[in-house]
């Protein structure tokens, strides 16, 4: 019987050396293996002539060499291998560098394969560091090859090898999941040859016919997830009718400024929901800076205001703390009692606020992950508000909801996701979107640039710094890592704290240090005390910095669009000009288009779409029981 739970490291090719790098992919199994699917495939079954190259292509020739491979020290520690290789139409230059055990690897007038990329000037063409093979072989060229992602040490050559073992081993033998009528009424390839040629196809048009067949399968199951989660969440529960008379007009009408009409639109759907007899469970999606604290600060009036207690939720001590600042401003004068719960409170303190609210003395309760604590009871919990849904998970909201008694349910989040996604991540949640922002709101100027300008970004680092301003620096690693040539935040910090930038005051924040540090170094930059801040990701879900209006990202072409423009919003929250520079390495179509669309659009909806064409959707449901139910 099939076992695609089979350790990877039992299949052929793979044994103890190489077990470790595909665990770095997240291949742990036989079924890991199959489903660890190319991000791409080179069309190498085509050879062209060299009088028909173009410059820049990257193309298969099938030539001979003319002589001997010549080798040539350029300086110590590089020397460049030549090969002049003809066909019938013309002569091409092979290099190669450093390579010098090539030499021998070449038997003049045997014809060979060649897949590389084209250089052609003055005339002459030349292609670099190719891949070969002599004619006839077709292992890697002379057919469609796969691409797949990599890790360190792992080469493209290694994992084809590998993956077509573990095919081998599965062929045939892979149990149907779709029932046949759906495969007869669609027409769609069986299992077992969708799977080998979605990585080995025999040409596109059996690709296509392949990913055709998966794709179906991942709607289909993503219908049926959809399904079960809507048949957990139990429509008849009887939830909670808050007061007609309370009127959410009464604090708008309040509001030192106007909400724009995706806010009262959304403001109505809310006060329908919780005036009704059903539980409510919405998302509330908007972008940065749309105005959902607003929203929710008025979604826990009504509830106060109708008896109830309501709690907020925020993922980072900082975030939570600047909630209570903006509750307390709000209801400072009407009587309404909002406390903090947080991990750093002390002993004391929480023994009495846990008191405090258990006895109804406390309105509106605003924490962080503290709050799922069993000894936190509320009195009557009529609305649990989660801000940043995606640092929460279902299970998190689900407990925080089971201390009262069917509460209404409002999740928020600012990460751009585009409404059909939305519907299938948040298969049991109302949707609600905020599509406008506030008319004040001034655009953030962003530019995308390369190496090459890095003199100049630091120069405008330094004016805006003399002007009294303060500046994000955001890199996607912590520390050194061999395998990526990606400058750290924590070396990055050293460089500029000594090189770079020794007159300004510079820090370092990332994930790997403590709550109570980060939130004492987040503190102080809010502060002014702090010039540049060297960051990892942590800074998305932040506090508001109105001085703060510069943000550099290091390596943005390793970042998601939505992530980019998530990050982005944490600049442009005062009155000054803000800029966000995106410097980026690689020339590729993607690469470039990615950077395009961010400098262009301030619209996060727009930009979610986007990224959800370049990047696809990844795998959204997983049930470790049967491997077909990935997608």
């Amino acid at each position: 019987m099939l076992n695609l739970e089979k350790e990877v490291q039992f299949i052929k090719g793979v044994g103890p050396n190489r077990v470790n790098l595909l665990k770095k992919l997240g291949i742990n199994t036989l079924g890991d293996l199959i489903t660890f699917f190319p991000r791409e495939h080179e069309d190498r079954s085509k050879p062209k002539n060299i009088s028909e190259l173009e410059n820049g292509e990257e193309v298969l020739i099938s030539a001979y060499p003319i002589g001997r491979m010549n080798e040539y020290k350029i300086r110590k520690n590089l020397t460049i291998c030549k090969l002049i290789v003809r066909d019938e139409t013309g002569a091409c230059e092979i290099d190669w560098y450093n390579q010098s055990y090539l030499k021998n690897n070449f038997v003049p007038n045997k014809r060979y394969s060649f897949f590389g990329k084209v250089s052609m000037k003055s005339g002459k063409v030349t292609m670099q560091s190719p891949v070969y093979e002599l004619d006839g072989i077709n292992k890697n060229t002379g057919k469609i090859v796969p691409i797949y992602p990599l890790t360190y040490k792992l080469s493209q050559n290694t994992i084809r090898k590998i993956i077509e073992n573990g095919i081998s081993e599965i062929y045939g033998n892979l149990e149907e999941t779709l029932p046949k009528y759906l495969i007869d009424k669609y027409k769609l390839y069986d299992i077992n040859t969708a799977i080998k040629q979605i990585h080995f196809p025999d040409n596109f048009e059996s690709f296509n016919l392949a990913r055709r067949r998966l794709v179906f399968e991942e709607l289909f199951s993503m219908q049926l997830a959809l399904l079960k989660l809507k048949n957990k969440y139990d429509v008849s529960k009887q939830g909670i009718s808050f007061d007609k008379n309370v009127k959410m007009s009464d604090i708008i009408n309040k509001l030192p400024y106007k909400l724009t009409k995706a806010q009262l639109r959304v403001l109505e759907e809310i006060d329908k929901d919780m005036e009704s007899n059903k539980p409510m469970n919405r998302l509330l999606q908007g972008d940065v800076g749309s105005g959902k604290t607003i929203i929710s600060l008025i979604s826990a009036y009504k509830c106060v205001r109708s008896g109830y207690q309501a709690v907020i939720m925020a993922p980072t001590a900082i975030l939570a703390g600047q909630h209570l600042e903006s509750y307390q401003q709000m209801f400072g004068d009407m009587g309404i009692r909002c406390e903090l719960l947080v991990s750093g409170i002390t002993k004391k303190n929480k023994t009495l606020l846990l008191e405090r609210l258990k006895n109804g003395e406390i309105d509106i309760l605003i924490g962080t992950h503290a709050v799922f604590e069993d000894n936190v009871e509320f009195k009557n919990l009529g609305l649990v508000v989660t801000d940043e849904q995606h640092r929460f998970g279902v299970r998190q909201r689900s407990k925080l909801a089971k201390k009262g008694e069917n509460p209404d349910i409002l999740v928020m989040t600012a990460t751009p996701i585009p409404r059909t996604l939305a519907i299938i991540l948040y298969g049991d949640l109302d949707i609600s979107i905020i599509d406008e922002l506030p008319p004040n709101r001034k655009k953030i100027e962003t530019y995308a640039v390369t190496k090459e300008l890095e003199s100049r970004v630091n120069s405008f680092i330094s004016k805006q710094v003399d002007d009294k301003r303060q500046c994000y620096i955001v890199c996607p690693l912590v520390e050194e890592n061999e395998e990526m040539d990606l400058k750290s935040a924590v070396e990055l910090t050293n460089e500029y704290k000594e090189k770079t930038f020794p007159n300004y005051r510079v820090e370092c924040l990332h994930g790997k240090m403590k709550a109570k540090e980060k939130d004492d170094i987040m503190e102080r930059f809010k502060n002014g005390e702090i010039d540049i801040l060297v960051s990892t990701t942590v800074i998305e879900v932040g506090v508001n910095v109105p001085n703060a209006n510069i943000m550099v990202i290091e390596n943005a072409e390793r970042f998601g669009l939505a992530q980019l423009h998530q990050l982005r919003g944490r600049v442009g929250r005062g009155e000054y000009q803000s800029y966000c520079i995106l410097k980026y390495q690689g020339n590729s179509r993607i690469v470039k288009e990615r950077m395009n669309v961010i400098s262009k659009s301030n619209d996060g909806f727009v930009i979610s779409e986007k990224d959800l064409e370049l990047r696809g959707s990844r795998r959204i449901f997983w049930d470790q029981t049967t491997w077909n139910t990935r997608i």
